[in-house]
């Protein structure tokens, strides 16, 4: 396995360390909603670790208490992984492996139950085969694409869950296109003008709604992901930005 330098994000260094995403484009909106909303989530134990191989970066993880996750899941006593991501040439060399060990090494200090995540097989999440080579395992499902899975270090500990109402949050949000999003991920600011710039082109207003805690996250969010949901007509059409809504929204008229 190559050697690696992970470094550690915190309040006192983000600015200089950023966050790993959006680090070229620090002055856009993305990136400064991040910045804003990392600030309020440190003292909450949120952690950030960047892996450096030389000079470069290749990865990161990001992870709190489950009690403080922004995701729509039930963790108390977890350490909650929101985002694990290496990229091009850093993949198959360990280096997400190496990432998972700090996250764990923190939870058993903190002796916390475990450590979970919420997985996708589509995308905006890692897929789970990484973490189940890491010794976690799936324990809840929910649609359309997500797992999620645990690391267990006491057996005794009650699963995370995961709620069984997404049908009714998306009915929540009645007639029209909503999108319901957060401040978690710099991409969702783009994401979000290009769904509103999508309803313009087809002739549909769009509702934007800002989730603005993790409580709202849990309870009301209509997909695990959490972040970022386009509902239109009370159900949910994406979790993430999909090519085609002009086209679709058009279809439904």
């Amino acid at each position: 396995m190559d050697e690696a330098k992970i470094i550690s994000v915190d309040v006192d260094n983000v600015e200089k360390e950023s966050f790993f995403c959006y680090k070229s484009k620090l002055k856009t909106p993305g990136y400064q909603k991040k910045l804003t909303w990392l600030k309020a989530r440190f003292e909450e134990g949120l952690r950030i670790k960047i892996l450096y191989h030389g000079k470069r970066s290749f990865g990161f993880i990001e992870y709190l208490p489950g009690e403080y996750a922004w995701r729509a899941v039930h963790a108390p006593g977890y350490m909650f992984i929101h985002c694990i991501w290496v990229v091009g040439k850093g993949k198959g060399r360990g280096f997400g492996s190496q990432l998972l060990e700090e996250c764990i090494h923190d939870a058993r200090s903190d002796g916390m139950y475990g450590v979970a995540m919420v997985t996708s097989s589509r995308v905006w999440l890692v897929d789970k085969p990484l973490l189940l080579k890491n010794g976690f395992v799936e324990v809840a499902q929910a649609p359309p694409s997500f797992d999620l899975v645990v690391l267990m270090f006491d057996q005794n500990a009650p699963d995370p869950t995961f709620p069984t109402d997404w049908e009714d949050r998306a009915t929540r949000c009645g007639e029209g296109l909503t999108v319901l999003r957060s401040d978690q991920c710099p991409y969702i600011e783009d994401a979000t003008l290009a769904v509103v710039n999508a309803g313009a082109e087809a002739g549909v207003e769009t509702r934007v709604v800002t989730l603005q805690s993790a409580h709202e996250i849990r309870d009301t969010a209509p997909s695990a992901y959490g972040l970022f949901n386009i509902v239109y007509n009370g159900e949910l059409y994406s979790y993430y930005l999909k090519k085609g809504i002009v086209k679709f929204l058009n279809e439904q008229k």
